[in-house]
C-alpha cells in the first residue's frame, strides 16, 4: 500500500446516516457523566446538565458530541456495565432524536452495542477494540470507530511508560488495528486512529508523537487528536487543569497543522473560534 499517495486522497467519515468530508477540521465537543473525570468536579452530574452542556456544544459549533460515563484518567477505576449504562444511555438517546452525531467513550463490548442500538454513530475504544466481542459489535453495526494507543491500563499507565520508538510502536499498532477490522468488514470510511496522547506515555513521548504525527496521517485514516486539558500542557506551561485553556488551542492547532482531522476537546466554542481563523488563514 503506498501511504503517501492513501494520504493525498480527501478522507471521509461516514458513519450510518452521517457524513464528513474531512476537508476542514472536525471538532469533538466532550460530555463526561462521571463524578471522577479528568476536569470533573467530584459528582455525577444531572441528565438535565448534561443534556444542556451537550447541546450549548453543538450550537457553539462541534460537530460530534463524544459522552463518556466511565473515567479514563491516569488512577482511574472501572465501573460496571449496568452502571456505565445507566449513565450513557439516556443521554445518547435524548441527543440522537435531535439528530444529533453521538460518539460513546467506552471499552465495554455490552455499553458498546446497547449505544448504537441508542442511536450513537462513532465508538470511542481506548483498547481499540482489542476485545473480540467488541469487535464484532462494531462490525455488526453501521458505526464508526476511533481505535486508540494505549500503553497499559489507565489505572497505572502512567507509572512507568517505556518506549523504544514511540512513533513506530503507535504506529504499527493501529494501523495492526485498523487492518483487524476491514478484515472483518468495517469499511475503511469508519475507521479514525488516535495516538493517544498522554495515556501511557512520558511527556516527551508526547512531543514525539506531535513531531510524528504526519507519519500517522500518511497511514490515510483520520485522526483524532485529543490534547484538551492534558498534563503535558500542564507540564509545559505550569497551569493548572482549568487554566489550560490557551495551551489547549495551541496543542488543536498543532496537530492540525500536522494532519488530525478531528480534536477532542472540553471547550468547544474557543477551539472553532480558533480553527476558523487559523483555517481561513492557512
Amino acid at each position: 500500500m503506498n501511504h503517501e499517495k492513501m494520504s493525498d486522497k480527501k478522507l471521509t467519515l461516514a458513519p450510518g446516516a452521517h457524513r464528513w468530508l474531512l476537508d476542514r477540521p472536525c471538532v469533538m465537543g466532550i460530555v463526561n457523566v462521571t463524578p471522577d473525570s479528568f476536569s470533573g468536579c467530584g459528582r455525577l452530574p444531572s441528565f438535565e446538565q448534561s443534556l444542556k452542556e451537550a447541546l450549548t456544544m453543538i450550537d457553539d459549533g462541534a460537530d460530534i458530541i463524544d459522552v463518556g460515563g466511565e473515567s479514563s484518567r491516569p488512577g482511574a477505576l472501572p465501573v460496571s456495565d449496568d452502571e456505565e449504562r445507566r449513565r450513557v444511555l439516556p443521554l445518547v438517546e435524548a441527543l440522537a432524536t435531535r439528530g444529533v452525531a453521538v460518539s460513546v467513550d467506552t471499552v465495554k463490548p455490552a455499553v458498546m452495542k446497547a449505544a448504537i442500538d441508542a442511536g450513537a454513530v462513532m465508538i470511542n475504544d481506548i483498547q481499540a477494540l482489542q476485545s473480540p466481542e467488541a469487535l464484532s459489535v462494531v462490525a455488526r453495526s453501521e458505526a464508526a470507530v476511533c481505535l486508540m494507543h494505549m500503553q497499559g491500563a489507565p489505572r497505572t499507565m502512567q507509572e512507568a511508560p517505556v518506549y523504544s520508538d514511540v512513533v513506530a510502536e503507535v504506529k504499527a499498532f493501529l494501523l495492526a488495528r485498523a487492518h483487524a477490522l476491514e478484515a472483518a468488514g468495517v469499511a475503511r470510511e469508519r475507521i479514525v486512529l488516535d495516538p493517544g496522547f498522554g495515556f501511557g506515555k512520558t511527556v516527551a513521548h508526547n512531543l514525539a508523537l506531535m513531531r510524528g504525527l504526519p507519519e500517522l496521517a500518511a497511514l490515510g485514516y483520520p485522526l483524532l487528536a485529543g490534547w484538551s486539558r492534558k498534563s503535558t500542557l500542564g507540564h509545559l506551561t505550569g497551569r493548572a487543569v482549568d487554566e489550560r485553556l490557551a495551551a489547549s488551542i495551541a496543542a488543536n492547532l498543532a496537530a492540525v497543522a500536522r494532519g488530525a482531522s478531528i480534536v477532542r476537546v472540553h471547550d468547544v466554542r474557543e477551539t472553532v473560534d480558533a480553527l476558523r481563523v487559523w483555517c481561513a488563514m492557512v
